[in-house]
């Protein structure tokens, strides 16, 4: 057993975060004109303006500003037309927040697996679902830690086979493929204000889509499907589902430092990646040549043979430490020591409990693919080798520089 124990390094005396809400000033402003005009609703000018903004920023044509991001799947899934027991093609690494609107729907979550390139959703594995799932219609994409997926191989793929895709943006609002921004890809996207996203409003989400008709259905369900008349009269199920003018009033006041986040978000990244350089690890890819991500998280994996040993239950994990190895247990535990928060990377969907026995597709070097959870007959599954060798390093752009050279000098003391 080896022991990790450094006098010369003392904890931080203020906790580094892994990503917490950075305010400027304009955010109290704008909440306090709500307060101030009486407009403490789920109407009133930070929602229009948030929404106006919004939409311009990402370029879509509309906008809608609702509790959270996850509200703002939800009402994508009815926008779909997912009906009980239809299947639907999901990213396999993600936060289930982006899986469960499919269930609230009816819908049957089908994972697909992870290429290694950016770490989303193989469009390969998706072409191999569509010879399994041929009836499938709808495709919900996520771009993991801010990072945009293979948008041009999987809207291809999805075309091909009559299908739409849903864009959950929820953690890569400010990031570009190709020049345009996330958010834009699918024909209903959605995007998250929540308190560790990059812009925040401590809780919120919004609906984008350059659909007039289903915006104008969103606005409807998300104010409990009230129908123009003098009296409250429903003829369809409706939600209350609206932001909140305060909240839209933290949104408002942080909108115009999205770029100024993302570059201190990248400048994190690439000191990690600067300060890493010479151990057996690697961080979270992207494609240099067409995407340009928020970088929301920085995230590392370690080298297969620099793993030392390590095993996971549901809630719980052990590791030996090794002389020369380490392992995301190891490290993140350390951190925690330190007063530095890290985190595990999304545990995959397919290998949630709640989700085990829901089709997973994977593809091998032949190709092949495979649709139950646990995979044999020499198929990789990609999104649990990320799983089991990858972390989300503290990537809080408050944190100084200083601060993360302490951060990486306790990483690489961990594989000595």
């Amino acid at each position: 057993m080896v022991s990790r124990e450094w006098n010369d390094i003392k904890p931080f005396e203020s906790k580094v975060w892994l990503a917490s809400p950075t305010m400027h000033g304009d955010e109290l402003k704008y909440m306090t004109e709500a307060y101030e005009t009486n407009w403490m609703s789920t109407v009133g000018k930070n929602i229009n303006e948030v929404e106006r903004i919004t939409a311009e920023k990402i370029g879509v044509k509309y906008a809608v500003a609702l509790s959270a991001g996850t509200a703002a799947l939800h009402l994508a899934m009815k926008l779909a037309g997912i009906k009980p027991g239809d299947r639907v093609f999901c990213s396999d690494m993600t936060f289930d927040a982006t899986v469960n609107p499919v269930v609230y729907e009816g819908g049957v979550p089908v994972f697909i697996d992870t290429e290694r390139d950016t770490w989303n959703m193989d469009p390969v594995a998706l072409e191999k679902a569509f010879e399994i799932y041929p009836e499938v219609k709808v495709v919900v994409v996520a771009h993991l830690y801010g990072t945009p997926g293979k948008v041009d191989e999987i809207k291809a793929v999805a075309d091909k086979h009559g299908a739409i895709i849903v864009e959950d943006a929820a953690e890569s609002f400010g990031a570009t493929y190709k020049g345009a921004q996330t958010g834009t890809f699918g024909k209903f996207n959605c995007i998250s204000f929540n308190g560790n996203k990059i812009i925040t409003g401590s809780s919120g989400g919004m609906l984008l889509t350059d659909d007039l008709d289903a915006a104008n259905k969103v606005r409807k369900w998300s104010t409990q499907a009230r129908e123009n008349a003098p009296w409250y009269q429903h003829e369809e199920l409706g939600y209350n589902y609206r932001m909140s003018n305060v909240i839209a009033g933290v949104v408002r006041g942080q909108l115009p430092y999205l770029e100024e986040h993302r570059l201190q978000k990248k400048a994190i990244y690439e000191r990690y990646k600067e300060g890493l350089k010479g151990l057996p690890v690697s961080m979270n890819p992207y494609d240099e040549e067409n995407s340009e991500p928020n970088f929301w998280l920085s995230c590392m994996i370690i080298d297969k043979e620099a793993m030392c040993r390590q095993v996971r239950d549901e809630e719980k994990a052990l590791y030996i430490g090794e002389h020369g190895k380490s392992c995301p247990t190891e490290i993140l535990e350390t951190l925690a020591k330190y007063n530095a928060e890290g985190r595990p990377i999304w545990k995959p969907m397919h290998m949630q409990p709640i989700y085990r026995m829901n089709g997973f597709v994977v593809r091998d070097g032949n190709g092949r693919a495979r649709t139950n959870a646990y995979i044999e007959g020499g198929c990789v599954d990609v999104g649990m080798d990320i799983f089991e060798r990858g972390l989300c390093l503290p990537s809080d752009n408050k944190m100084t520089p200083e601060e993360q050279d302490v951060i990486i000098e306790i990483i690489r003391r961990c594989f000595e």
